[in-house]
């Protein structure tokens, strides 16, 4: 492989979870850093904060010295809590978009409207980073209050992954691993993914 791909496991993780690490950390990794700008001190949304990318960008936000909003499910509030988060939003309690205000950064991992209503929450200045596609018509309005929309598809990267094991081995940064399945389930590794569990789902050799 090109060395500039690769990285020795963090000694703090176990091989499940080293494996569950690289695309769900890097994502956050590089949206928050790469893509985001983030600096310590700025106010850092990210929504789905218990799911695989969201629960690692929480940590790595907080270790940054971001204050941290989070947005998840009733019965992941508790968890998204445990990771650090300063401030947890119940999604399906009224609109987050009421709740919050002066945002640096949003990440944003769900697609529909949800990027457009994040427009409502950043300050001028401030940037939206999507996993997934933007519409024109989102973008323009961005545009015209001065924010930076970004959509980001994640890259292989040894400095992103020499960052994320620091972290681990720092006891900043944890994979939380909701259930492993051997390889040839995958299948039902797939239709446990669709109950939205919190965390990541691994497959073992």
């Amino acid at each position: 492989m090109p060395a500039d791909e690769i990285a020795l496991k963090p000694k703090g993780a176990d091989q499940v979870q080293a494996g569950a690490l690289p695309l769900a950390g890097l994502t956050a990794w590089q949206g928050l850093v790469r893509h985001g700008g983030l600096k310590s001190g700025q106010r850092v949304l990210i929504h789905a904060a218990a799911g695989g990318v969201g629960h690692l960008a929480v940590q790595i936000a907080k270790a940054r010295g971001a204050y941290v909003i989070a947005t998840a499910s009733p019965q992941k509030l508790d968890f998204a809590r445990s990771l650090g988060a300063d401030e947890v939003l119940d999604y399906t309690k009224g609109d987050f978009a009421d709740k919050v205000r002066d945002i640096d950064l949003v990440l944003e991992p769900i697609g529909g409207d949800h990027a457009k209503h994040s427009l409502k929450v950043l300050k001028r200045g401030g940037v939206l980073v999507s996993l997934l596609n933007v519409s024109d018509a989102t973008k323009t309005q961005a545009s015209a209050r001065g924010i930076r929309v970004e959509r980001m598809s994640v890259v292989p990267d040894r400095e992103g992954l020499l960052e994320l094991a620091r972290l681990i081995d720092a006891n900043k940064l944890t994979v939380h691993v909701a259930k492993s399945f051997p390889l040839e389930q995958a299948g039902a590794a797939h239709a446990f993914l669709a109950t939205r569990p919190i965390g990541k789902v691994a497959l073992t050799a």
